[in-house]
């Protein structure tokens, strides 16, 4: 099997930017060697920019791409949200043609892995042609106690149909039920995902808005207003006296890995709660950061600098083209290294692909350049906040 050779301006290899370094690759993209450029010989393929290896989005919502600019940027959370529910109705070829071109784009900039969050089954046909790697994240939202099981029936069906749909794949696909969010699960739809879950991949929206800890603190807030367009008056959950992280995660207990999505309200304070409950629990937690979503939304960021100085697990999402100018893990790369200039590169990096890949349990395929690894090869310029993928031989 014939080699293939790949030296850049820098090197990334899932751990550290390397300077003078080839890449030796199989034909087939797997993994062979990093040498030294000297050591290299001949017929090596010149790049610029950072070659490293394709890029994980930890949290992405593909069935909403047909909302691109249909939501102005800065309306708020809550505004933002009333709007994807009343406004998400479209013709389904419209879309299916949108959801193609997501699709597309993402694979063109380098992306080989994706958690998927969606409420329906909208994706199950451009996924099963996708030469992307999908975790589907089959997004429950369950308001009542009394409604609980159905809901919970009607999503289990949607997970069918994507599971169904990726059966057979040479990828290591997967899918799993999963919370939306502390403001739109009841108590008994909590503890029926804590059962459905055992030892799986979850997400959950974290503590977006001030709003969201109000609403267990005291059942106000504005989250009222969301709840509203579902008919439902007043707040149906219980009041804790806790902020949301403190009042949902206790809910799960069964050695699940769990992202929580956002987090721009969230304090070193839970944060090390999180970390004990967690070790106590046997839970996993990674903090997944969407930057340009929060700056879409509410023109603010994330606390990143927190959780890298406490040294958390973070990876990186796109979030979704109903609060996002673009799908592209490189342009959250180029937002953090700008709103925070004290992270090395080569964390945020890490977090872009190893860490992503790891905490979707996909590291034993991508993330890094190891021997016998085929993660994509991905060239990226930080400064511009593009990427594309690297074409081994097609």
């Amino acid at each position: 099997m014939g080699m293939l050779k790949f030296k850049a301006t820098q090197l990334f290899d899932g751990y550290r930017l390397l300077d003078n370094k080839v890449l030796i690759t199989r034909s087939d993209g797997t993994i062979e060697a990093i040498v030294e450029a000297h050591e290299a010989g001949e017929s090596v393929r010149e790049l610029h920019g950072i070659l490293l290896p394709g890029l994980i989005n930890c949290h992405c919502h593909l069935e909403l791409s047909h909302l691109k600019d249909v939501i102005a940027p800065h309306t708020g959370l809550i505004e933002f949200l009333c709007s994807v529910v009343t406004k998400r109705n479209f013709p389904i070829e419209l879309i299916q043609e949108k959801i193609v071109l997501a699709e597309q784009e993402m694979y063109a900039n380098g992306i080989v892995g994706v958690g998927d969050i969606g409420n329906t089954a909208d994706t199950a046909a451009v996924k099963a042609k996708s030469r992307i790697c999908w975790h589907n994240f089959v997004e429950v939202l369950s308001f009542t106690d009394n409604k609980a099981m159905e809901n919970m029936a009607h999503y289990r069906s949607q997970l069918e149909v994507l599971s169904q749909a990726l059966t057979g794949s040479s990828l290591p696909h997967r899918s799993s039920l999963v919370p939306h969010a502390p403001y739109s699960i009841s108590p008994a739809t909590f503890r029926m995902l804590n059962e459905a879950t055992q030892e799986q991949v979850i997400s959950i929206h974290n503590q977006e808005h001030p709003a969201e800890n109000e609403l267990y603190i005291n059942g106000g807030g504005e989250y009222l207003r969301l709840f509203n367009i579902f008919g439902i008056d007043q707040s149906p959950f219980p009041v804790t006296g806790q902020r949301s992280l403190r009042s949902v995660l206790p809910y799960f207990d069964r050695g699940q890995t769990i992202l929580l999505v956002h987090n721009t309200c969230t304090t070193q304070e839970e944060m090390e709660w999180a970390a004990h409950y967690a070790t106590q629990k046997g839970l996993h937690l990674q903090y997944c950061l969407c930057i340009n979503a929060n700056l879409y939304i509410e023109n603010k960021v994330p606390p990143a600098h927190l959780l890298y100085q406490t040294g958390a697990s973070v990876v990186i999402g796109t979030d979704s083209y109903s609060s996002n100018w673009q799908l592209s893990i490189a342009s959250e790369i180029k937002s953090l290294h700008h709103h925070f200039p004290a992270i090395p590169l080569e964390t945020i990096l890490q977090w872009a692909t190893l860490q992503g890949a790891r905490a979707l349990q996909w590291d034993d395929r991508f993330g890094s350049f190891e021997k016998g690894k085929n993660p994509g090869l991905t060239l990226l310029d930080v400064q511009a906040g593009t990427s594309s993928r690297v074409a081994i031989n097609e």
